[in-house]
C-alpha cells in the first residue's frame, strides 16, 4: 500500500506543489493529475517541493519530465526543492539535475521562481 498526499499552495505568483510519501506506478498519476491540471489551469511558475517524498520511481520521473515540458512550453518553469538524499541521487542518475533548477529548500525556490 503506497500513499501519497499533494498540498498545493500558492505564495505570490509561485505555486507549490508538495508531494508526501512514494512516488511510483501506483501513485505517480495522481500527483501527474494534479500538477498537469494547475499547469493547464494557467500556472506556470511551479516549485515541486519534494522534501516529503522518500522514495520515486521512473514513473514519478516522468511526471516531473511532463509537467516541466508543459510548464516551459507555457513560457514557465518547474523549479525543485527539498530533494532528500536517496531522491537527489535518483535525479542526478538520471540527468534531471541538468534539466530542472534545484534549491536546497522552499524558499530559496520561490525566490528563485519570483525572481
Amino acid at each position: 500500500m503506497s500513499d501519497l498526499t499533494i498540498v498545493d499552495e500558492k505564495v505570490g505568483d509561485v505555486l507549490v506543489v508538495a508531494p508526501a510519501g512514494r512516488v511510483d506506478s501506483a501513485t505517480a498519476k495522481t500527483l501527474e493529475t494534479d500538477i498537469l491540471g494547475k499547469l493547464g489551469a494557467g500556472e506556470t511558475n511551479v516549485v515541486i517541493d519534494l522534501e516529503g517524498v522518500d522514495y520515486i520511481s521512473s514513473a514519478g520521473l516522468r511526471v516531473i519530465l511532463l509537467a516541466g515540458k508543459k510548464a516551459k512550453a507555457e513560457g514557465g518553469a518547474i523549479r525543485l526543492c527539498g530533494l532528500q538524499p536517496t531522491i537527489l541521487e535518483v535525479f542526478e542518475i538520471s540527468g534531471f539535475l541538468r534539466l530542472f533548477e534545484v534549491k536546497p529548500d522552499r524558499s530559496e525556490a520561490i525566490a528563485a521562481a519570483s525572481a
